[in-house]
């Protein structure tokens, strides 16, 4: 299923209205020239937050066996949206975290360098709802397709809170869900 570059919200309910402006950007974080995309408010809000996890799913129900978030927002988010769906959750992390990693995948960010990792518990072809909380650059959440991929397991799509426009994430990621746009 290809969902919309970016209808807008997935509808103008109240609830949806009401999250978008709970997310707040904070110059200068975590280094100088980075506008950092504060979410804690909108998570804190629970008709917000049921909302906006209703809204990361619409696109992909019956499309996905289970919902793999990425560190550290995107797991609050992957984890909601599992169990808004029926499904389970698997993490996938910074390097180091996880006990017995199967795969590892390094990538470039807006500021630096990281490497993630994910276990290969799924069975074979497992398909996965990718989500994570903010597309900018997009680095990470093609690394997240890379690492999913790597293990055999099918990207069924890719679900975000929240676009930056401008940085080009979009032209790195390819298809990809996205509720709220700046």
């Amino acid at each position: 299923m290809r969902p919309p570059a970016y209808p807008g919200p997935v509808t103008s309910s109240p609830a949806l209205v009401r999250a978008e402006s709970l997310i707040r950007s904070i110059p200068d974080h975590p280094e100088p020239g980075i506008l950092f995309r504060d979410i804690t408010p909108l998570l804190a809000d629970r008709e917000a937050l049921q909302a906006t996890t209703e809204a990361l799913v619409a696109p992909f129900r019956g499309s996905f066996d289970v919902v793999a978030g990425i560190e550290a927002r995107g797991f609050i988010l992957a984890g909601a949206a599992a169990i808004e769906a029926g499904t389970g959750f698997v993490p996938i992390r910074k390097a180091g975290k996880l006990p017995l990693p199967a795969a590892s995948v390094d990538y470039a960010l807006e500021y630096g360098t990281a490497t993630i990792e994910m276990h290969d518990d799924l069975p074979a072809g497992s398909r996965i709802l990718l989500i994570d909380d903010v597309l900018a650059t997009g680095g990470t959440l093609a690394a997240g397709r890379r690492i999913v991929e790597q293990l055999g397991y099918h990207v069924a799509g890719i679900s975000v809170l929240f676009e930056i426009d401008g940085l080009g994430g979009r032209d790195v990621v390819g298809d990809v869900h996205t509720v709220f746009r700046s």
